[in-house]
């Protein structure tokens, strides 16, 4: 079994197949050695986990579950795209933004869910630059939406 197969099933992490896309793009894009994926939400067998936005109708804490199964379904779309996860070199950014009530400014908190389970799947290739940005709405109210670089071998 590869490495990072291996290691998702120590966390009990199931990776699920990736969704057809809801609109015109493609789930990820290599471009020399690096690897662009579209935006990824919290999505569940095609369901959203929660809704709405983070600081009114989520906590911080919910907030960063929905980062960390973004991360888990980015992870899909790169086990999709390159068949082989052991291919990843290092993850290089993540490009994050949170659907945020007014005032609310917590985002990086939100998004250490998905940067803690990176490196969790990934070890120091998955330790990463990254933004974490406030967003007044997001498609179809999903909390948090992801977008990743990866450099593969």
């Amino acid at each position: 079994m590869a490495l990072i197969e291996k290691r998702l099933e120590e966390l009990g992490i199931e990776i699920e197949a990736v969704p057809t896309p809801v609109a015109k793009y493609v789930p990820a894009k290599t471009v020399g050695n690096l690897v662009y994926t579209s935006g990824c939400d919290c999505r569940i067998k095609g369901v959203l986990m929660y809704e709405g936005k983070v600081g009114s109708d989520l906590t911080v804490e919910q907030g960063a579950a929905a980062a960390r199964q973004v991360a888990i379904n980015l992870i899909a779309v790169l086990k999709g795209h390159l068949g082989d996860l052991d291919r990843v070199k290092q993850v290089v950014k993540l490009l994050a933004f949170v659907n945020s009530a007014p005032g609310f400014v917590e985002q990086p908190f939100v998004i250490n869910g998905a940067s803690d389970l990176l490196e969790q799947v990934f070890g120091e290739k998955g330790v990463h630059t990254r933004s974490a940005i406030s967003s007044n709405e997001l498609p179809f109210n999903t909390p948090v939406e992801i977008e990743m670089i990866v450099e593969i071998e």
